[in-house]
């Protein structure tokens, strides 16, 4: 019993980690909102940045055992994480038909959401991603009653598609290679966030940290050099020039998201130096690798509500 509880305490503590990340995340969009200095409510990119923050760990869950084989897929967050995603394109959709039709999100009426679902290349998009989403949470929940017959390669094949399909088909699609970088950006950003932050939800023993985090850091820096690398030349291709960067709303979001890159490699840096290494060694206790995981994710989150918010502005 004492055990039990131990371990139930553990998973608890770890699942808190969420909070501080969504919080994070959340503070990203009005970061951005307040640097915008422009616009209303930015219900789209609160919408944005949860569809995206589920997706990558929907993803990293889905990748975690491919650096521990002795993991496996934890099935029933994965179900729900999905569910999560599912709802939040939703949201989004029905922010992007408002938008286009001019009016409140209140004041959408079921016939003109049914024509952009219809027959406009956004909502068409939209229903894909939702088909995506939905089988993903569908399947995930009959793996939970039996995961032996299940695969994690279906749901990392419907997740990828469904986090790179609106990138791939936005403004980027009409520059030459524009689509691939575009799908690099997404999905390398999916990895680097949702590997990390799928580590600190699931690992809870000093051994698992020591097999699992060397090769993440391994994975990590590469990851971090495709995110820098397109969205650099996905931010200039979008504002034009250099000048833009301070002088209009999307490129200051673009230089703060920047900045907080920076910031990240920084860590990642020290990270390495003082505890990637000793971590691969047993030299770390669990509960520390828990909270180093639950900075930088946190960090990284306010990234990705900067992301959510450059992907809903014009």
């Amino acid at each position: 019993m004492t055990t039990g509880r131990r371990v139930s305490g553990t998973t608890l503590r770890q699942w808190r980690v969420l909070v501080p990340v969504v919080v994070a995340a959340l503070a990203g969009v009005a970061l951005a909102w307040g640097l915008r200095s422009e616009g209303g409510f930015p219900g789209a990119a609160f919408a944005r940045v949860v569809a995206d923050g589920a997706g990558a760990v929907v993803f990293g869950l889905a990748a975690l055992p491919r650096l521990n084989e002795r993991l496996h897929v934890a099935w029933r967050p994965v179900a729900a994480l999905a569910g999560a995603w599912f709802a939040a394109e939703f949201t989004v959709l029905v922010w992007e038909a408002a938008g286009i039709v001019g009016v409140p999100v209140t004041e959408l009426g079921a016939g003109e959401f049914a024509t952009f679902l219809g027959r406009l290349s956004g909502g068409q998009i939209g229903i894909a991603i939702l088909f995506c989403t939905g089988a993903i949470a569908c399947y995930a929940a009959l793996a939970f009653r039996r995961p032996d017959a299940a695969s994690a390669d279906l749901v990392l094949v419907f997740a990828a598609v469904a986090l790179a399909l609106r990138p791939i088909t936005g403004h980027m699609s009409q520059q030459m290679l524009g689509s691939v970088l575009a799908a690099a950006h997404a999905l390398a950003a999916a990895c680097w966030f949702g590997l990390l932050l799928a580590m600190a939800l699931i690992l809870r023993t000093r051994s698992d940290w020591a097999a699992t985090l060397p090769r993440y850091s391994a994975l990590a820096a590469p990851l971090v050099l495709v995110i820098a690398a397109t969205g650099l030349i996905d931010g200039l291709v979008r504002i034009g020039g250099i000048e833009p960067l301070w002088t209009s709303g999307y490129g200051r979001i673009l230089l703060a998201k920047f900045t907080v890159l920076c910031a990240l490699i920084g860590l990642g840096w020290w990270w390495r130096r003082s505890w990637v290494h000793r971590a691969g060694e047993h030299r770390v206790t669990a509960d520390i690798s828990l909270r180093n995981a639950a900075i930088e994710v946190t960090v990284m989150a306010v990234a990705l509500g900067l992301a959510a918010t450059l992907a809903v502005t014009a």
